[in-house]
């Protein structure tokens, strides 16, 4: 019997420990959370200095001067604001009157162009002028792009009066090689750009041309020659599909007080073309100049957008000038440019660029002859007022020198 109650209460004992070691563990688990207030705050000790090998290096901290240091209660004064620098106007430049500008550019003409008359009047001033002699002075002509049929012209001219006037001082071949190059090149051609409208809308000038023929410059410096002369311009810039090329323009115009009228990048540069005319009729201005695009004659449907610009600027107002512009180093191949270009657009003038820098002058007579209409502007250098009107006797007088 008492081995049994020992046994009970061993038993009772050993469950009251395990229910004390449950609650136990369940009270720790559900401890109340703790506040910030109740947390007691923890003071790291200070760190020692570091010594020797483990020391820092000293950083560098902004320090404020005592200019800088605001005391309590005092104002801080604000600076006045930078007023904004507005970009001021360009200068309105006053071009060189045009006229007599060929006489002036005579010189950087002749450099080039001497070797022509030089070697004809060498030729003429042989002795004998045999069949070899007048073959040479042949070649010479063609070597210069004057062209078959005026160089068979002009040798035969002057082979009958070398005969007729028998001895030849200096001066009288001189005058005789003169007067016969003034009229193969023309004299009495009209060479005026025509810039006037007979209705009560602008002279309009279309600039036509290949790539890198100096076409966008030519129409600034145009621009120019017209403002030297009291004329009044606006400069359109249909040429869109070359980013710089409205940029370019503008400024030309700029420089000389013309209004550009620009589209957007790649636009259609027919209309354009048609704004340009329609505010420049608003202006009252006297000239509307139409930059094109430059086009290749080899590819046709750019050319056949040329014409497309041309008929939409007439309904406008009608064009009064078509200009050529031609790189005169480019000899022959000029040649079959202008004739693509003026089937496509009635070329009414030429624009001979680059004439300083070759010895062929003779592309005159050619490019005249091919498409019958007058070179009106020679382009002698890269300077703003290097474009002039085309004088036959300067021109002349420049071949042979003085």
């Amino acid at each position: 019997m008492e081995i049994v109650i020992l046994a009970v209460v061993i038993a009772l004992v050993a469950i009251g420990a395990i229910g004390g070691l449950v609650i136990g563990s369940r009270r720790k688990k559900q401890l109340p959370p703790t506040t910030p207030s109740s947390t007691p705050t923890v003071t790291a000790p200070p760190a020692e200095p570091h010594v020797g090998e483990e020391a820092e290096e000293p950083r560098e901290e902004s320090r404020r001067t005592i200019e800088e240091v605001t005391l309590p209660g005092a104002t801080v004064e604000t600076p006045p604001a930078e007023a904004e620098e507005v970009p001021a106007a360009p200068e309105i430049e006053v071009p060189e009157p045009t006229e007599g500008r060929l006489v002036r550019l005579r010189a950087r003409l002749a450099r080039s162009q001497n070797s022509l008359g030089k070697g004809l009047l060498t030729l003429l001033s042989r002795e004998h002028l045999d069949e070899d002699t007048w073959e040479e002075i042949e070649d010479t002509l063609l070597t210069a792009d004057v062209g078959v049929a005026p160089t068979q012209e002009l040798v035969e001219r002057l082979r009958e009066r070398v005969r007729v006037l028998g001895t030849r001082t200096p001066e009288e071949l001189r005058k005789l090689l003169r007067e016969e190059l003034v009229e193969l090149v023309g004299k009495d051609l009209d060479r005026v750009v025509k810039t006037e409208s007979d209705r009560e809308t602008p002279g309009v000038v279309m600039v036509v041309g290949v790539n890198g023929t100096g076409k966008t410059t030519t129409t600034g410096k145009l621009a120019r020659v017209l403002v030297a002369d009291g004329r009044t311009v606006v400069l359109g810039a249909a040429d869109t599909f070359r980013a710089a090329a409205a940029d370019q323009l503008q400024t030309w115009g700029e420089r000389v007080g013309a209004h550009t009228v620009r589209g957007p990048e790649a636009g259609d540069p027919a209309s354009v073309a048609f704004d340009s005319v329609k505010e420049g009729t608003e202006m009252g201005v006297d000239v509307v100049l139409i930059d094109t695009a430059g086009r290749l004659h080899t590819k046709t449907g750019l050319m056949d957008e040329l014409g497309k610009v041309k008929r939409v600027v007439e309904k406008q107002a009608p064009v009064d000038e078509v200009l050529l512009v031609l790189d005169a180093t480019t000899g022959q191949n000029g040649l079959v440019q202008a004739r693509v270009f003026a089937e496509v657009v009635d070329i009414t003038g030429i624009v001979l660029t680059k004439l300083d820098g070759t010895a062929k002058g003779g592309i005159v007579v050619a490019v005249q002859r091919e498409l019958g209409v007058p070179v009106k502007l020679v382009g002698l250098g890269e300077g703003a007022d290097d474009l002039a009107p085309f004088e036959p006797e300067a021109f002349v007088d420049a071949l042979i020198g003085d």
